[in-house]
């Protein structure tokens, strides 16, 4: 059998996590003596851009990326979240196979993940054990796609067909709660004050939410992963 050499990318802020991703690679490199993996560590938003922007440069292909959503957001606040990485990745490596890899469960949450990304595979990090993670690589390599057991049962779930939240609506919800002014706002975003109220009232539409201020709607937003 041919030799093959995949480059991979694993994106996670927890070490022990990235760790036994790497590890779940080499066994399966092990069992399968003609596949062999290289594999690049980032742990946080920054790293990953770096990174990313490095392979992009060098025109190199990423083949396998496993990413996080929930990341700290990057220095210059650009990048908000592994989410934002899974559409710059699906932007610059078309055919790179992304693995999500979250602790988020909330049905809302995952369905938007899936319309905004498209993932390959998606793991839940409470479904995950050894054997799991190597069954997911297997799956990736041969027979995509691969979900966890939570991942299957949320997918049965219905959800409006409208319910996705971009960047834009993701930024407005992030500067909100970090304390940022209404005011300031026009000038991180491409919207105007007007605009940028017409992205909250839909936000407060979809989240059901019937109060006038943000108190509200950020304590759901963050309930749900969206910060």
């Amino acid at each position: 059998m041919e030799n093959k050499k995949y480059s991979v990318l694993i994106i996670d802020d927890h070490p022990l996590i990235t760790d036994a991703y790497k590890s779940a690679f080499n066994y399966y490199s092990k069992q399968n003596e003609s596949i062999k993996f290289s594999i690049k560590i980032a742990q946080n938003c920054d790293t990953a851009f770096e990174l990313i922007n490095e392979f992009s440069t060098k025109e190199k292909q990423i083949d396998i990326i496993f990413l996080d959503i929930k990341l700290p957001p990057s220095k210059d606040r650009k990048i908000l979240s592994g989410e934002d990485l899974g559409l710059l990745i699906n932007k610059l490596f078309p055919n790179t196979k992304i693995i999500i890899s979250t602790t988020l469960n909330d049905n809302y949450r995952v369905h938007s993940i899936f319309k905004s990304i498209d993932p390959d595979g998606f793991l839940i990090k409470n479904d995950i054990t050894p054997k799991e993670l190597i069954e997911s690589i297997h799956s990736i390599l041969n027979d995509p796609p691969y979900y966890s057991k939570t991942v299957v049962k949320l997918l049965r779930k219905q959800v409006a067909n409208d319910f996705i939240l971009d960047n834009i609506d993701r930024k407005i919800l992030y500067e909100l709660s970090i304390g940022t002014r209404m005011k300031d706002l026009p000038n991180l975003l491409p919207l105007s004050i007007a605009g940028i109220e017409k992205r909250k009232r839909h936000l407060k539409q979809i989240f059901n939410i019937k109060s006038p201020d943000d108190r509200e709607l950020l304590f759901i937003a963050r309930e749900k992963g969206f910060i």
